[in-house]
């Protein structure tokens, strides 16, 4: 009898594990950069399997890209930046609500943490460390 209950717990166990990990659906289509300095025009565009390009634009010149993907590693969630660093970087989910997440790597120079949250019709950005912050205000767009 032992065994069975044995049995039904792993299986309710294991098969529960993953539940809590949500990707964040609000992320989802084409972002134009509100706050931008004015001969600049700063995009993200996420599709709908959590993959995603950042870039700025200076005229028709591409000054700025990261190719974005939200990932699932040892049952956490991350954030992987690539085009940045020489290698990708990871930020692992540290909080988490339907309309917001907060990312960190402590061993990155910049950003140190990212936090993204949606409300109404507006994506809100924040990347820092301890000294310094920037700010990204986007809302949805047709594209670049």
């Amino acid at each position: 009898m032992k065994g069975l209950y044995l049995f039904l717990f792993c299986v309710c166990f294991f098969s529960c594990k993953n539940d809590s990990i949500v990707k964040p659906d609000f992320l989802i289509g084409k972002w134009k950069r509100l706050n931008n300095k004015s001969n600049k025009k700063t995009y993200e565009i996420w599709r709908s399997n959590f993959t995603g390009i950042g870039f700025t634009l200076q005229e028709s010149d591409t000054i700025f890209k990261e190719i974005l993907s939200v990932i699932e590693k040892n049952d956490s969630l991350f954030l992987q930046v690539v085009g940045v660093n020489e290698k990708p970087t990871l930020f692992k989910f540290t909080k988490q609500s339907p309309t917001s997440f907060t990312c960190e790597n402590p061993d990155n120079e910049f950003p140190k943490k990212i936090q993204y949250q949606i409300a109404s019709d507006t994506l809100r950005a924040e990347v820092s460390n301890d000294d310094f912050s920037i700010d990204f205000v986007f809302v949805k767009s047709a594209g670049p």
